[in-house]
């Protein structure tokens, strides 16, 4: 699927995936949580940059037992929790966070 972002045309799977992960950018972030009815905000950003990290060290998005694994590591214990991460990206931290991150769709996902 193509879409327009900024005058550019961006190549998604049929689940919002990037095809090429170059086309990446904030601006395609925050086109992709409109489809999803979603405004980001900081901890939304935070997780995002955390994705796209994760992913430039290793290769790999983190699933959602790493993601919070890091998140509790990097910014604290309310990170950790899955309710709170479900309240910002509800439908499911790790692959929603990763489309926005541009990433490929993480592990164990379903």
């Amino acid at each position: 699927m193509e879409r327009e972002i900024n005058g550019k045309m961006v190549e998604t799977d049929p689940e919002g995936y990037l095809v090429n992960l170059e086309d990446w950018s904030e601006e395609l972030a925050i086109e992709l949580a409109k489809e999803d009815k979603l405004e980001l905000g900081e901890n939304h950003w935070k997780v995002i940059h955390y994705m796209r990290d994760q992913f430039a060290q290793n290769g790999t998005a983190p699933n959602l037992r790493f993601l919070q694994k890091g998140l509790k590591e990097e910014f604290g214990n309310e990170w950790g929790d899955k309710k709170f991460l479900f309240d910002l990206f509800p439908f499911g931290p790790a692959k929603q966070a990763g489309r926005y991150a541009g990433t490929p769709k993480p592990t164990g996902c379903v």
